[in-house]
């Protein structure tokens, strides 16, 4: 018998490798064709119309588990599979086009990180004196509490933003990341945490952003790691945002512990 080409042949004319017509083989995508009387294995045009078709299909991204069904399925039922599979490779490709939006983003730093209005909100603070470096661990705060407790996130953003029209909170706010050069025993310290818990529990729209972010579960966790981010750099900060929430706990104000 000598009609038919040979694997190798086959696998050039179809476009693909030898492994690959094996792998198509393995996977009962095609047939393997019988040997002749020289032990070869000779693929005829039906076999060269299978391995066009499977290839066809794979390279389409049709997954190989689906394509034997699909290729013996009636017209209708291979019409439908394929708008299935379309339906499904565009998801795909939304995915990676938002994967990539992302990865470009990430070039323009805290655009990948935050909303536009997270950012309007730093470039705000930054007219109030923040340095560079403290708006980098507001920053990081506000990526965090993003990301922890997100159905929070928007209404934590407007009570900043409202307080920040209030020119006392604006001084307490002043006072403490001025406090980060402070010795932690600095007994201003404590006047200061008087001073803020008074003001808190004076106004209680911003009373909110101390227990904003204490989530669903876990309130605990989610409070520590958003509230006490970073303040290992700064002991006086830890102090005094510890100071703070204990006089507001004994307020009756619902702040978890560390």
């Amino acid at each position: 018998m000598t009609n038919g080409v040979t694997i190798g042949q086959a696998a050039a004319f179809v476009g693909i490798t030898i492994k690959t017509v094996r792998h198509y083989h393995r996977h009962g995508l095609v047939d393997e064709p019988r040997r002749d009387s020289s032990g070869y294995r000779r693929y005829g045009s039906a076999e060269l119309l299978r391995l066009v078709q499977v290839r066809t299909l794979a390279t389409a991204g049709v997954p190989l588990a689906e394509i034997r069904p699909l290729l013996d399925a009636g017209t209708e039922q291979f019409a439908a599979a394929l708008d299935d599979v379309k339906r499904r490779l565009t998801k795909q490709i939304e995915d990676l086009t938002a994967r990539r939006d992302t990865l470009h983003r990430l070039t323009e730093g805290d655009r990948a990180l935050l909303p536009e209005r997270a950012l309007a909100l730093l470039d705000r603070l930054a007219g109030f004196g923040l340095t560079p470096a403290d708006l980098a661990i507001v920053r990081e705060g506000l990526v965090l509490a993003r990301a922890l407790v997100p159905e929070d996130f928007d209404t934590y953003l407007g009570n900043v933003e409202a307080a920040l029209d209030d020119p006392r909170f604006v001084e307490l706010q002043r006072l403490g990341w001025a406090a980060a050069d402070w010795d932690p025993d600095d007994p201003r310290l404590d006047e200061l945490a008087t001073a803020t818990a008074e003001h808190y529990l004076a106004n209680p729209a911003q009373l909110a952003i101390v227990t904003a972010f204490q989530g669903r579960t876990d309130p605990a966790a989610r409070h520590g790691l958003i509230s006490y981010h970073n303040m290992d750099k700064a002991p006086a900060w830890t102090r005094l945002t510890a100071l703070t929430e204990a006089k507001l706990r004994a307020a009756g104000v619902p702040i978890p512990g560390r």
